[in-house]
């Protein structure tokens, strides 16, 4: 089990990012990892603050999340003999910052500027491989630094998607253990246990969660480390990847790149829990407070992908049971996504 030894959140931890450096004993070079945009918005602010301190360290901006980026940024780190790397901004340079960590064995500082998904914290994560976005396994963050005064700053779309992965959590749960009961698949009640409170957390406050409030940036993000720890207890991400991502996964195969990772859990969410016979309204009234899409319609979807991508799902990870894993034959499927709205 990884889990960071410090997270820091709130607004401007940002500024205690090169004490938690000398803390953790962690001496340069070091490598921060960071996107175009993310660059601006932190990456410069970072290689400044460090600098400052005495610490020998480089950008590297990556603008892909390809495996062909991890191997470049591999060759860097190992060209500079990094003895640390810091993923500064959305999913692709955590991501990246935390596979290449896995290969180098050096450790990792995650500073998200979104709360979109639950990878700030998670030792998964997600690539393009031969076209097709691929979970692998990673390396958890030494740290995480979330300076909600930043977070609170990104889009609301990107706010609203973290608040569908958490919630997401609920029928993640329930095709674990109904791999549990069906395959004997080990179960976590630890880790289960505090993957479905996060989710209950944030349905029980979604109409606290406003983009633009440092407040609702802290509730989203504590809620994404908790639900990333729980994948850490658990050794995968069990806890936190059902059903609903294996929709979401299968939506991207058929029209890639039409909506956001966690807009796409969130809706499978919802027709997830009609499938298994739970509180499905519940989930949709959540995400309409929250601002995320609740209809194919509102994300560009047809009814045709959305059927066509229940009824494929389960070939998504074949290994990993869950209640589309006995067949969704195409009556159904349009069944579930016609009763709940989603088509």
């Amino acid at each position: 089990m990884e889990l960071p030894r410090i997270v820091a959140v709130g607004s401007g931890a940002l500024l205690e990012l090169p004490e938690i450096c000398s803390y953790l004993h962690l001496k340069g070079p070091g490598l921060i990892i960071t996107g175009p945009h993310t660059d601006d918005v932190v990456g410069k602010r970072i290689l400044s603050l460090l600098e400052e301190e005495g610490f020998q360290i480089q950008t590297l901006v990556s603008s892909d999340s390809k495996l062909e980026e991890v191997d470049r940024v591999e060759a860097v780190a190992r060209e500079i003999e990094a003895n640390f790397l810091i993923g500064a901004g959305g999913g692709r340079s955590i991501d990246i910052a935390k596979i290449t960590s896995m290969r180098t064995n050096i450790p990792f500082l995650s500073l998200p500027t979104a709360a979109s998904h639950d990878g700030i914290c998670s030792s998964q994560a997600s690539l393009t491989v031969n076209g097709e976005a691929v979970s692998l396994p990673a390396q958890s963050p030494l740290s995480i630094i979330a300076d909600t005064r930043i977070i609170a700053q990104a889009p609301a779309r990107l706010l609203a998607a973290g608040c569908g992965d958490i919630i997401s959590n609920y029928t993640a749960i329930l095709d674990w253990r109904l791999a549990h009961r069906l395959r004997d698949e080990e179960l976590s009640e630890y880790a289960s246990a505090l993957s479905a409170m996060t989710a209950k957390m944030i349905v029980e406050r979604a109409s606290d969660i406003r983009p633009g409030l440092e407040e609702s940036a802290k509730i989203v993000v504590k809620a994404l480390i908790s639900s990333g720890v729980a994948m850490s207890i658990a050794g995968s991400s069990r806890p936190a990847s059902g059903s609903e991502h294996k929709f979401a996964h299968s939506v991207n195969r058929i029209a890639p790149g039409r909506a956001l990772h966690g807009e796409l859990c969130g809706l499978g969410t919802i027709m997830m829990m009609y499938l298994h016979g739970k509180d499905w309204r519940m989930i949709k009234e959540a995400l309409i407070q929250v601002g995320a899409p609740t209809t194919a319609g509102q994300i560009g979807l047809d009814a045709e992908t959305v059927v066509e991508a229940l009824v494929n799902a389960h070939k998504v990870r074949p290994e990993r049971y869950t209640i589309l894993d006995s067949g969704l034959n195409r009556v159904a499927a349009a069944r579930a996504a016609e009763a709940t709205g989603v088509i």
